[in-house]
Protein backbone atom coordinates (compact mmCIF):
# COMPACT_ATOMS: atom_id res chain seq x y z
CA UNK A 1 0.00 0.00 0.00
CA UNK A 2 1.23 3.48 -0.92
CA UNK A 3 0.31 6.42 1.31
CA UNK A 4 0.88 10.18 1.38
CA UNK A 5 2.27 11.55 4.66
CA UNK A 6 0.36 14.78 5.24
CA UNK A 7 3.11 16.09 7.51
CA UNK A 8 5.75 15.83 4.76
CA UNK A 9 3.63 16.98 1.81
CA UNK A 10 3.74 20.79 1.50
CA UNK A 11 0.33 20.90 -0.27
CA UNK A 12 1.20 24.15 -2.02
CA UNK A 13 1.58 22.97 -5.62
CA UNK A 14 0.36 20.39 -8.11
CA UNK A 15 1.78 17.03 -7.05
CA UNK A 16 4.50 16.11 -9.58
CA UNK A 17 4.04 12.38 -8.89
CA UNK A 18 0.63 12.46 -10.61
CA UNK A 19 2.38 12.58 -13.98
CA UNK A 20 4.61 9.54 -13.34
CA UNK A 21 1.90 7.14 -12.15
CA UNK A 22 1.34 4.59 -14.93
CA UNK A 23 -2.10 3.66 -13.57
CA UNK A 24 -3.45 7.19 -12.93
CA UNK A 25 -3.93 6.19 -9.29
CA UNK A 26 -3.01 9.60 -7.84
CA UNK A 27 -5.49 12.45 -7.77
CA UNK A 28 -5.48 15.87 -6.18
CA UNK A 29 -8.07 18.59 -5.64
CA UNK A 30 -6.44 21.97 -6.14
CA UNK A 31 -3.23 22.00 -4.13
CA UNK A 32 -4.63 19.70 -1.46
CA UNK A 33 -3.19 16.44 -0.22
CA UNK A 34 -2.79 13.95 -3.08
CA UNK A 35 -4.95 10.83 -2.78
CA UNK A 36 -3.83 7.35 -3.82
CA UNK A 37 -6.60 5.16 -5.25
CA UNK A 38 -5.59 1.81 -3.78
CA UNK A 39 -7.81 -0.06 -6.25
CA UNK A 40 -5.75 1.32 -9.16
CA UNK A 41 -2.29 1.40 -7.53
CA UNK A 42 0.05 -1.43 -8.57
CA UNK A 43 2.71 -0.42 -5.97
CA UNK A 44 5.36 0.08 -8.68
CA UNK A 45 7.15 2.71 -6.57
CA UNK A 46 7.59 5.33 -9.30
CA UNK A 47 5.75 7.95 -7.26
CA UNK A 48 7.85 7.16 -4.18
CA UNK A 49 11.09 7.73 -6.10
CA UNK A 50 9.72 10.86 -7.77
CA UNK A 51 8.34 12.69 -4.71
CA UNK A 52 10.92 15.38 -3.87
CA UNK A 53 9.73 15.67 -0.24
CA UNK A 54 9.57 11.94 0.54
CA UNK A 55 5.89 12.31 1.38
CA UNK A 56 4.79 9.34 -0.72
CA UNK A 57 5.71 6.16 1.07
CA UNK A 58 5.14 2.42 1.04
CA UNK A 59 3.28 1.27 4.14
Amino acid sequence: MIIVDKDLCPQNHKCPAIEVCPENAISQKGFGLPVIDQSKCIVCGKCIKFCPKGAIQKK
